[in-house]
């Protein structure tokens, strides 16, 4: 997948990076350079990540990294106290009390602003509150809110009680509210009673309560009511601003259970704590988006997934400003997200690359009528872009100024694997190369390294935020990541480097399509049919089929004014044809208005293959629009 550059960052870009300037702190010459040292001598890397970012542990730890249960068993700042709240909140309302913490904008219009003393201010509140009714240290909290200021204040109440808190996807009914809080033997649970999406008044509330029923270990339910007012049941609060003792929490005590959902309905509880999750999420937003004291940053993301607390404990613990949306960014006209960057001045801005397909099939009109001169830094990750998004994204936003910082990691990873940086040259769709201190290999069947092919992702080494393993079933842990080779986490990627060493990622390795013995993933055939003026979306499975094993079905979204048609179909064969040969042949291309997404917008191609052939689909409770789905079974 070799292409030209595309962008060259300018040598003030290079001389203003976070980055460069760790370098020059360091005595190191190139990137290539620091990624490499960064590798090989982790425990060099990470401590030096830690002085550079000014992280403060209460207690200084004894030792960067102890393997001695194994490498899946990785501790991190061995000995060392420290608390995230403390870090992300409490030391900025010190130092600079009146620093804009957060910007908040509301579906309908409403904008907020809290300064880092005012976030401290509700932090306290929150935490007295959960100390009154009884939460302790080790405690689970469930916090089923949309991306408003009063998550991230309960969010840093947990973390400064030494309480665990699980972010749950704002969009769940009761039963997906009820796994993940059952799993994890929460003790409360933290809501609000309703929000906006899409102009319609989200019920929380009334789903937290009904999933609160069917959670024994539930005791409490505190509501934030319309007006910004909190409301506990079944007991009372004190709610005071005075600041509670902060917890001095252990490096490898846990900070947040976060599930990633599974295919048979059982999620995945994740395990990050509060120093090796700070430590490398905080490095990530220092290098990878390199965010500056002036910058507001702005993923498009729920507090549920895993980019919802990399923004917020990233962006807080180096003193920056994050805006919140609760909202749709297409609501109430498709120019609401760039209106939100004009009038904010985001300066750094992340999105899924199906959110761009999603938008661009509007044209470039809706982006062109709006100032996005404050834009800096373009963020992505979710899955694979295609180069026609990618490059839309590019030029029409960013103005053909501005990288694309294409990362890609995952909620057990907690960070990632493969980021590029600002101060190293582009092509399209690539995702740079290595994470910094990150050991990351591309290995083929045999579990040997692997250029000039697409392979398996690895991962030879361990890292700070590395899930500390999957909540009450270790044996699950090691069987889904370190079962296939020894000592190296698999990570269910398909990966590519190219001739010039640029990385980039094919899609996930089970959803790769086998026909006759040949395997291609659902994102170069997806990449093909997009590429077609007529077509905004695409979706490639694999359906099973008795000589060659599997066959092409592809699901097919047209642009406004374009008609599903044989010609279409046609010419989308015949595009397949041209670039990978007729054994790729799409058997069937069908249209459809949607395809079935989450709420951050991934494609569930599981589902809709699932759906296609008339099996179970699975874990469907992060699914934004079931009516999708009956749509791709009705598709001709």
């Amino acid at each position: 997948m070799s292409q030209g550059f595309i962008w060259t960052p300018p040598q003030e870009y290079i001389e203003r990076s976070n980055v460069w300037r760790f370098m020059q702190k360091y005595s190191i010459s190139d990137y290539a350079e620091l990624v490499q040292r960064s590798v090989e001598d982790i425990e060099w890397f990470w401590d030096a990540v830690v002085k550079e970012l000014q992280i403060e542990f209460f207690t200084p730890y004894q030792r960067v990294l102890d393997i001695s249960q194994g490498i899946p068993w990785a501790k991190w700042f061995v000995g060392g106290k420290i608390n995230i709240a403390y870090n992300c909140v409490d030391r900025h309302a010190q130092a600079r009390p009146d620093k804009l913490a957060i910007i908040w904008e509301g579906e309908d219009g409403s904008v907020r602003r809290i300064s880092y003393r005012e976030l401290a201010e509700g932090t306290n509140r929150v935490a007295n509150a959960l100390r009154s009714l009884g939460i302790v240290k080790g405690d689970r909290v469930g916090i089923f809110m949309p991306m408003i200021p009063e998550a991230v204040m309960a969010m840093m109440a947990c973390a400064k009680l030494g309480a665990i808190f699980t972010p749950i996807f704002s969009g769940f009914g009761a039963q997906a509210v009820a796994t993940r809080l059952n799993d994890c033997e929460a003790k409360l649970l933290i809501t609000a009673e309703s929000f906006s999406r899409k102009g319609a008044r989200i019920e929380m509330g009334k789903i937290a309560r009904e999933a609160a029923a069917m959670c024994p270990t539930v005791q409490h339910l505190v509501t934030l009511a319309p007006g910004f007012a909190w409301t506990v049941s079944r007991a009372a609060a004190g709610g005071t601003t005075n600041s509670p003792d902060e917890v001095w929490t252990d490096a490898e005590d846990p900070f947040m259970i976060i599930y990633t959902s599974g295919t048979t309905g059982r999620p995945k509880g994740a395990v990050h704590v509060h120093g090796g999750f700070l430590v490398k999420i905080a490095q990530e937003v220092a290098h990878q988006v390199d965010l500056h004291d002036d910058d507001i940053l702005y993923w498009v993301t729920d507090m549920g997934w895993i980019m919802g607390p990399w923004e917020i404990v990233g962006g807080l613990a180096l003193g920056g400003t994050v805006f919140l949306y609760e909202g749709a960014p297409d609501y109430p006209s498709v120019d609401r997200l760039w209106a939100m960057v004009e009038r904010h001045k985001i300066s750094i801005l992340g999105v899924s690359p199906t959110l761009i397909r999603a938008l661009m099939k509007f044209g470039e009109e809706p982006v062109r009528r709006h100032d996005l001169s404050s834009l800096r830094i373009l963020g992505s990750t979710g899955e694979p872009w295609n180069p026609a998004p990618w490059l839309w994204f590019f030029q029409n936003v960013g103005g053909g100024r501005c990288p694309i910082i294409n990362l890609s990691g995952g909620t057990e990873v907690g960070a990632c694997f493969l980021s590029p940086v600002p101060i190293m040259p582009l092509k399209p769709c690539t995702l740079g190369g290595p994470a910094l201190g990150m050991a990351v290999d591309v290995f083929d069947s045999e579990g040997k390294p692997l250029r000039g092919g697409v392979g398996e992702l690895v991962c030879k080494k361990p890292w700070p935020g590395m899930t500390r393993g999957i909540w009450k079933d270790p044996d699950r842990y090691i069987q889904t990541y370190w079962s296939r080779w020894e000592n190296v986490w698999v990570h269910g990627d398909w990966a590519s480097v190219d001739e010039d060493g640029f990385w980039y990622l094919h899609g996930r390795s089970d959803d790769t399509i086998k026909i006759a013995g040949k395997r291609v993933g659902p994102a170069e055939i997806e990449s093909l049919l997009v590429s077609h003026p007529a077509v905004a979306e695409a979706a490639a499975i694999g359906v099973p089929h008795e000589l060659k094993g599997e066959v092409i079905w592809c699901y097919v979204v047209l642009k406004p004014g374009h008609e599903p048609s044989d010609r279409v179909r046609t010419e989308l064969r015949d595009r397949v044809i041209e670039a990978l040969g007729k054994a790729f042949a799409p058997e069937a291309i069908k249209f459809v208005r949607e395809l079935p997404k989450t709420r951050n917008a991934k494609i569930l191609r599981r589902a809709i293959r699932a759906v296609a052939v008339g099996q179970e689909p699975g874990d469907l409770s992060n699914l934004e629009n079931p009516q999708a789905l009956e749509e791709i079974a009705r598709a001709v």
